[in-house]
């Protein structure tokens, strides 16, 4: 499998927002619970325990890393089904996510986005988004796992040019 990097990075006053999106042929409630339900995150990300509510703190496991590490992910807004931003602090550094959901259609637009005080470590950064984004995918249509191997280092190059 040769995957094809998507992301797109783009300037803002705080810094810079990396974008990946990802297209369902399913109501926006259906991709909603994919990202919010854990029977379902725990598919393509990793499961997740705690009272979810804006302003509370989560702890989710990343089953697809390595050591399968537990970590706390703050959650900064729930607007159902089109919105959700969370937030978590690691070894790493801050990071800011939100996911942006569309329907037209009968189709569903996931819009990703990371956003980033600086543009560093994107070769490393948005390859793992590919990653899991692929995994989301490959849970709601049944298609075969991938492999963290054909998303990094193969996609890093085509990261590092976003900041040029």
């Amino acid at each position: 499998m040769s995957p094809i990097p998507t992301g797109r990075l783009f300037r803002t006053d705080d810094g810079c927002d990396l974008v990946l999106t990802r297209t369902f042929r399913a109501p926006a409630e259906d991709v909603w619970a994919s990202i919010t339900e854990p029977e379902r995150t725990a598919r393509w990300f990793g499961p997740w325990e705690g009272e979810a509510a804006p302003g509370r703190t989560v702890r989710v496991q990343m089953r697809y890393e390595e050591t399968q590490p537990w970590y706390d992910l703050r959650i900064d807004a729930c607007e159902p089904p089109r919105r959700l931003a969370v937030s978590s602090l690691d070894e790493f550094g801050a990071w800011h996510v939100e996911l942006l959901l569309s329907e037209a259609g009968g189709t569903t637009e996931l819009r990703f986005v990371h956003h980033l005080e600086t543009a560093d470590g994107i070769g490393d950064i948005g390859p793992g988004w590919e990653y899991y984004l692929d995994l989301l995918a490959a849970s709601r249509d049944g298609s075969p796992a991938p492999g963290f191997g054909d998303y990094h280092p193969a996609m890093k190059a085509y990261y590092e040019t976003l900041t040029g």
